[in-house]
């Protein structure tokens, strides 16, 4: 089987990855991941999934490589990851009662042939109404600085959601693996 390289070093997407019980390797993208004037959310994520795996790309050749990258927004806000408690205050303060979108791009390039397929998996949360002492109760047992939205779903951010609405309930996490397992066979390549 050829080399299959995650590019990225998340580990939550490498996490998810394991799930699928296929070897793989881990490569850092260097990239800008900055958003162009005026590019829809979903476009900024499968630009720079796609961006990502062509990074690493030239380092591992005959390899799959597989870029994944997540943009939130709600209501035309970009919602990037707080990095601070006082930005995850002001942002899960701002989502209480909204509904997020969370548009992770998927990209799969073949180093040997140059061949890409990628496609964007949308995933809408709806926020439930949260308390400033609910915010302040979940931000200091779970810390989520580093997720975009502020609400860490595979951990205790699931309190925070009232309901969730995909077609591949990882790609909130940011691998939605039933489209990463579609592509890896377009390749030739299957878990099971």
């Amino acid at each position: 089987m050829r080399r299959l390289i995650l590019a990225s070093t998340s580990p939550y997407r490498k996490q998810l990855l394991e799930r699928l019980g296929l070897a793989f390797q881990t490569a850092k993208p260097d990239i800008d991941e900055s958003a162009l004037a005026g590019e829809a959310p979903k476009d900024t994520a499968l630009r720079l999934s796609m961006a990502k795996a062509r990074a690493v790309a030239a380092a591992w050749p005959d390899s799959i490589v597989i870029g994944s990258d997540q943009v939130a927004s709600c209501e035309g806000r970009r919602l990037d990851k707080p990095g601070s408690h006082a930005n995850a205050v002001e942002q899960l303060s701002w989502l209480s009662g909204r509904i997020a979108q969370f548009d992770t791009g998927l990209s799969l390039l073949d180093t040997g042939t140059g061949r890409i397929a990628a496609e964007v998996v949308r995933c809408r949360v709806h926020f439930r109404t949260l308390s400033p002492d609910r915010i302040e109760a979940y931000l200091r047992r779970e810390q989520p600085y580093d997720c975009a939205g502020s609400a860490k779903a595979e951990g205790l951010g699931i309190a925070l959601i009232e309901r969730i609405e995909t077609d591949d309930p990882t790609s909130l996490i940011g691998l939605p693996l039933i489209a990463v397992t579609k592509l890896l066979e377009e390749f030739g390549i299957s878990p099971v």
